[in-house]
């Protein structure tokens, strides 16, 4: 019989070729991680089911008869990425992290997964949350811990956890600018219980050793930020006080885009500066403010990677090294570096006229979805440099950074100078000029820029 409802059918039929599209993809690859084996050049990633975003951007595709756009997405979604932890009670991340572990198994391969539910998690930002508290997070990680037990896997520990740190004041005496408050009946604004420096430096202290304890098979880094984030002495300090001699190292730009050639350097610089501080020269025992970093003083401490600096920032470091070797590994996230990062030049040409004011906020706000980034360098822990253990897609690409609008910061726009979406005073404050466009939620499905992702990939997904 006929079916009187030929889109329905072809709804079907389309969602059955989408899945045996990205199934077959990420689904026909040969089991190659051996019992015994460590974190090396012979070590495959686990590759998770596809977002149910994906599958429906797959049919939407399909629709629209664009194959070609079709392979663009399932081939990204091919490569092993992280499967991100967020919430829930110490029973059900238990379970859930469990569940991959037993998925992951199945492949024989290794799983990247991430703990993000610290207390004040990214400062009431976009990706804003955690646990309520200490004790809450401590029950939390045993829980995340246990459901690895004796499993092999990647810990990508609380991103940003150490970039941004409630009330906290830097080596060289700076007080940065995470404050979480509460405000009492009576309007009286007092710093929120339990959001301290110390208290965070715990918080990740008990992660490491928790899951040194529950999951003694597992590779633990910590938040080293990226390459333009922290400076060199910062980041080493920061690391060496939240637990870094019990975990395999630290990750740098998860969900970021820096260059991967960047953050290379970037991370022999912190291993080495870590090594200079704790192990070096007596006379720089301690003393992480001594490393020299990214930021040249010659050019207003602006970042500077260019070879004549680099050659000076290493053997400064080498000179506080006093003959030691640095020791400390670390892994890049490059799922969305491809392209680098955004170019915000472009907005003060024509069509768009903005400002020098806009452009440098622009510029501040060049982590938040950017378009026209492309993924990088595939999941792999064959690097050739010695201390990078790996280049993993931490962020899974295709997954919103957050609505990237003027209301939560990420974003200035003049409208007064470009705006033909027509739009209102009150509408502007949550609309991305960038992408044109109320950007989806952090953690959504972005299609746009999934499939630009996709197909700006470099090197190319597709031959």
């Amino acid at each position: 019989m006929r079916s009187t409802h030929p889109e329905r059918k072809l709804s079907y039929v389309l969602t059955g070729l989408a899945l045996i599209l990205f199934g077959l993809t990420a689904g026909a690859r040969p089991a190659v991680a051996a019992a015994g084996e460590t974190l090396n050049s012979k070590t495959k990633f686990f590759v998770p089911q596809p977002d149910s975003g994906a599958v429906q951007q797959g049919i939407e595709l399909l629709k629209k008869h664009n194959l070609h756009g079709v392979l663009d997405l399932a081939a990204m979604l091919a490569q092993g990425h992280a499967i991100w932890f967020t919430s829930g009670t110490p029973q059900e991340v238990h379970a859930n992290v469990h569940k991959t572990m037993q998925e992951a198994s199945v492949e024989n391969r290794v799983p990247v997964v991430v703990a993000y539910n610290v207390p004040f998690r990214d400062c009431a930002q976009y990706s804003a949350g955690g646990t309520a508290d200490t004790a809450a997070y401590e029950a939390w990680i045993d829980g995340f811990a246990a459901g690895i037990g004796g499993a092999k896997a990647v810990v990508i520990l609380e991103p940003d956890s150490l970039g941004i740190i409630p009330y906290n004041t830097t080596i060289y005496g700076a007080t940065e600018w995470c404050k979480p408050t509460v405000t009492d009946s009576q309007g009286n604004v007092t710093p929120a219980p339990g959001a301290d420096a110390a208290d965070r430096y715990a918080q990740l202290n008990y992660a490491v050793a928790s899951l040194k304890s529950h999951a003694p098979n597992a590779w633990v880094y910590l938040d080293g930020t990226h390459s333009a984030w922290l400076g060199v002495g910062e980041a080493a300090y920061r690391l060496n006080k939240a637990g870094l001699a019990l975990a395999a190292g630290f990750f740098l730009n998860v969900s970021n885009y820096q260059p991967t050639d960047q953050s290379t350097q970037f991370g022999t610089w912190v291993s080495d500066c870590i090594t200079a501080a704790t192990a070096g020269a007596s006379w720089a025992a301690g003393h992480f403010d001594w490393c020299p970093s990214q930021y040249n003083p010659a050019l207003n401490y602006a970042v500077d990677y260019s070879p004549a600096y680099e050659a000076t920032v290493t053997a400064g470091l080498q000179n506080m090294m006093g003959g030691a070797v640095a020791t400390t590994h670390f892994i890049i996230d490059t799922s969305r570096n491809g392209q680098g990062t955004l170019n915000t030049a472009q907005y003060a040409a024509a069509p768009y006229y903005q400002p020098g004011t806009v452009i440098s906020a622009l510029a501040s706000g060049n982590w938040c979805n950017p378009p026209g980034a492309g993924v990088g360098l595939r999941p792999s822990a064959n690097t050739g440099v010695a201390l990078l253990d790996a280049y993993l897609w931490v962020k899974v690409p295709g997954e919103s950074d957050g609505q990237c609008d003027s209301a939560g910061g990420a974003r200035a726009w003049n409208y007064s100078l470009y705006n033909p979406w027509n739009l209102t005073s009150a509408a502007q404050n949550t609309f991305d000029p960038l992408w044109g466009m109320v950007d989806p939620a952090a953690g959504a499905w972005f299609p746009a820029q999934a499939l630009q992702l996709a197909q700006n990939a470099n090197p190319p997904l597709m031959p």
